[in-house]
């Protein structure tokens, strides 16, 4: 996996869905709709070195917009731009882990308790988006505005898989992955619902999604993953390769 790689990546990824502005070293991106945290935020460039006026320049781009001034980045990429953050009033949220795919190793076999479907119908987008919502603690109904939202990802080459329990049919596990960019995609939104968890079901989601995204293209593979997940994604082909840097002010 080539760190820089995902770096374009990731800020190909934000120019083409929100409203972005070059500041100094850094590109910020603005959803116009929508506060949360995770679509407002910025990715430095690989060997920034950011002067004091940049940093005050990005803080007020995004308090300007009523939007926490926020970053997400590899931080082996850009390693004097954490401690101007933080002399600027910054704070870490989390370092997460940076993993990519490798097709070599073993990998554990999923639940075979469900089976994994490519979501087409609008029965099954908005099932898909119920378990995302209800596997992220979620308190909002998903609505029609995320259907189109997850027609549009996959039109433009983005793929989802939803796990339904065989003997029921019930939708109980979900996962997505962003349309491929130069060969590198991005596997993301990866839930299961609390009463189906411990079953497998997430590793069978993941492998399918790799599969599904290698068949379409993909080279370069990679997800972000916190300490539970780091294990979990261990077991079906995912080698962290580094860490990406969620820091806010």
């Amino acid at each position: 996996m080539e760190s820089a790689a995902i770096h374009a990546f990731l800020r190909a990824s934000v120019r083409r869905g929100r409203e972005c502005e070059q500041i100094g070293p850094f590109l910020a991106s603005f959803s116009p709709h929508d506060a949360n945290p995770f679509f407002n935020y910025a990715i430095p460039d690989d060997g920034a070195t950011p002067s004091d006026g940049e940093v005050a320049a990005l803080i007020d781009a995004y308090e300007r917009r009523s939007r926490k001034p926020r970053l997400e980045y590899v931080s082996d990429l850009a390693p004097a731009v954490e401690p101007r953050l933080l002399s600027a009033g910054f704070g870490v949220e989390h370092r997460v882990a940076l993993m990519g795919f490798d097709p070599a190793t073993d990998r554990a076999p999923g639940s075979a308790e469900v089976e994994l479907i490519a979501p087409v119908s609008a029965e099954d987008l908005l099932a898909l988006r119920v378990v995302q919502h209800e596997a992220y603690d979620d308190p909002s109904e998903p609505d029609e505005h995320e259907v189109v939202s997850l027609r549009r990802l996959l039109a433009s080459g983005g793929g989802a898989v939803l796990a339904r329990m065989r003997d029921d049919h019930i939708a109980a596990g979900a996962g997505e992955y962003s349309p491929i960019i130069d060969g590198v995609t991005e596997l993301t939104s990866i839930g299961v619902r609390p009463a189906y968890r411990r079953r497998g079901i997430a590793a069978a989601v993941v492998d399918r999604l790799a599969d599904t995204a290698r068949e379409a293209g993909a080279v370069n593979l990679f997800l972000m993953a916190n300490d539970a997940e780091e294990r979990l994604y261990g077991r079906v082909g995912f080698v962290t390769e580094g860490r990406v840097l969620h820091i806010s002010r």
